[in-house]
């Protein structure tokens, strides 16, 4: 039995393609292990999956001035110590990661090990953790064609973001149960990331009153962004977070409002979603998913709007005009080339695992 290691967290988007790779895992029988951070969305994400969860120390490096760019260097370099030991206890084939910044010293400690490693970029161009560990790693999985020329020619694979297969079977009628929602109205879906937008959060709330006349809302709000006022709002359904139940309300979606987190919207492309994309601002991010959203909308898959012109008025122009071509974008993702990543990614684990 071969034994993999998987890594990568501090958002859902560094964790959930790792996710979607385990039943792939476990039926080619690999003994899988997970490395996080301590307190991570990671740790929780995977506590559901039944598989050995090993925290590290970990610390975030910033491009900007923080008072903690001068401590958590040393959080890196104790992350780095217990992974080297981990890496020694559990004997890995190969390392695969997701990125993030937890991911950087367990990749150095794999090589340092003598273990092969593979890493996954979702954005368009990689991020600063999967920038240092590139050098490091044997093979660099990337999403989107044009993040091709941004590799090493010699280590770059095109291979698409793994999608966990039961988004593809959602059930809308329990969907529709959960939400008390009627037949009646479309229903739009609201999707701010795992931690929520404050930004996105406010403006839809402020729109509410126009939206709901001709829609059914779910929102996704993020944790701690619950509005109570509006629990007992008709046709308004608000989550802090969307488990088990997010491939059912996928289902019922007719139209999704969302950031441009890379495997977000590769699983709106899965889904054939029409959607309206709102990147994170560059002041905000180093702008990968104003670079993914422009991807999007130059393949004919989604309309976007930078969040610094939106006006109530202008976002509630764009939902009425999506959703009356929503029948375009769902042609244009369903003439996509669409890659089977899972398959892709398992056969290059497994080829480098040997190698």
């Amino acid at each position: 039995m071969k034994k993999i290691i998987l890594t990568g967290g501090g958002t859902a988007g560094h964790v959930t393609p790792n996710i979607a790779l385990l039943p792939a895992l476990k039926e080619a029988e690999f003994e899988i292990s997970y490395i996080g951070s301590y307190h991570g969305i990671e740790k929780q994400l995977l506590k559901e999956q039944k598989i050995p969860y090993y925290g590290i120390s970990s610390g975030k490096l910033r491009r900007y001035f923080d008072i903690k760019n001068f401590s958590d260097p040393l959080k890196v370099i104790k992350g780095f110590g217990q992974s080297i030991r981990l890496m020694r206890k559990l004997k890995p084939d190969i390392v695969f990661s997701k990125g993030g910044f937890v991911s950087v010293p367990v990749i150095l400690a794999a090589k340092f090990c003598h273990v092969p490693s593979i890493i996954h970029e979702s954005d368009l161009t990689p991020g600063l953790a999967n920038k240092l560990a590139i050098p490091n790693a044997a093979k660099v999985c990337c999403n989107f064609p044009e993040t091709l020329k941004y590799l090493p020619q010699d280590k770059a694979v095109l291979t698409g973001s793994p999608i966990r297969s039961e988004l593809l079977s959602g059930n809308k009628e329990n969907a529709r149960r959960l939400c008390g929602f009627t037949k009646e109205k479309p229903v739009l879906f609201i999707v701010g990331g795992s931690s929520g937008s404050k930004f996105i959060n406010d403006t839809i709330r402020g729109l509410l009153p126009e939206l709901l006349k001709t829609y059914q809302v779910i929102h996704m709000c993020g944790k701690g962004n619950i509005e109570a006022a509006l629990d007992r709002t008709a046709g308004y359904k608000q989550f802090e977070y969307i488990g088990k139940e997010l491939n059912d309300i996928f289902a019922l979606a007719d139209l999704v409002i969302s950031r441009a987190g890379a495997n977000s919207i590769c699983e709106l492309l899965a889904l054939h979603k029409p959607n309206i994309l709102i990147p994170l601002s560059a002041n905000a991010s180093r702008g990968d998913q104003i670079l993914n959203a422009q991807s999007f909308e130059k393949q004919g898959f989604s309309v976007v709007i930078e969040e610094e012109i939106i006006t109530p008025d202008k976002l509630l122009n764009i939902i009425h005009e999506t959703y009356k071509n929503r029948e375009r974008y769902v042609t244009a993702m369903r003439q996509s080339s669409t890659i089977n990543s899972v398959e892709k990614i398992l056969s290059l684990i497994k080829e480098t695992a040997k190698s």
